[in-house]
């Protein structure tokens, strides 16, 4: 999968989850989309993609990451502090029902960053963002996430050979908040494995059984304390991460 290549080696990573007011999700997103990944590729960080949670319809995830603990720091504090969300703070403010809920991640070793692929072409690409992108989130037993990536490996593994091109292995960076206006979530250890389907025929008839599958036999290795989620990501239309053609470029 081709990447931008001077955009990579993000080693801090925020998946983030929202709750958007009932009918308002293509709302937020529209705004989002239409005011924030440029500013924050600005400031050195970078949006990875923006995404519609298919089972929950008040559901809105996006992942951002930033080149390590100090630069997230102070990005965070020239975005939230600058002009850019001062004028937009009231409007998304007001779509959003919780904003708590937020990983924060590392890759698992360098072999396993989320890739940055070229921003959508809105041309080329004028139906905007397409496939379906899955994280599988596994709740580990503190100090077995290398144990347990062991373990997953064959699982993911199959995810592959399914059709699913793996976008990136996450697991809780262990550092403290140092941009405490944002909360993230305290209770970890969590891994996240991401992938990306070409369609919905693929992901219901490849990719979504076996998933389910892998839950009793990734829960019977005894690494985990809470059962494995399957989280489904439509992108929205200017998602970076999503089922990118290389002959688009």
């Amino acid at each position: 999968m081709d990447r931008v290549k001077h955009l990579n080696d993000f080693q801090v990573i925020e998946f983030r989850r929202y709750i958007v007011k009932e009918g308002e999700r293509e709302h937020f997103a529209e705004y989002f989309e239409s005011y924030f990944p440029e500013a924050f590729q600005q400031l050195g960080a970078i949006a990875f993609g923006q995404f519609f949670e298919r089972k929950n319809p008040v559901g809105f995830t996006w992942i951002r990451g930033f080149k390590n603990t100090d630069a997230r720091a102070i990005i965070n504090a020239g975005f939230y502090y600058g002009p850019l969300w001062k004028e937009h703070r009231s409007t998304m403010n007001s779509l959003l029902v919780d904003s708590d809920d937020v990983l924060l991640l590392r890759p698992l070793d360098p072999e396993h960053g989320i890739p940055v692929f070229p921003s959508v072409d809105p041309i080329k690409e004028e139906n905007g963002a397409q496939g379906v992108v899955v994280a599988q989130i596994f709740g580990v037993k503190p100090n077995n996430v290398d144990a347990f990536a062991q373990q997953a490996e064959a699982t993911f593994a199959s995810y592959r050979a399914a059709g699913a091109r793996e976008a990136g292995i996450l697991v809780t960076l262990d550092a403290p908040n140092n941009f405490p206006q944002l909360p993230v979530r305290t209770d970890g250890p969590y891994l996240v494995w991401l992938g990306i389907v070409k369609d919905h025929k693929t992901l219901q008839a490849q990719l979504t059984p076996l998933a389910e599958r892998s839950m009793e036999r990734l829960s019977a290795t005894g690494l985990l304390r809470t059962t494995p989620e399957l989280v489904i990501l439509d992108p929205t239309r200017r998602s970076r991460l999503r089922w990118f053609v290389e002959e688009q470029t």
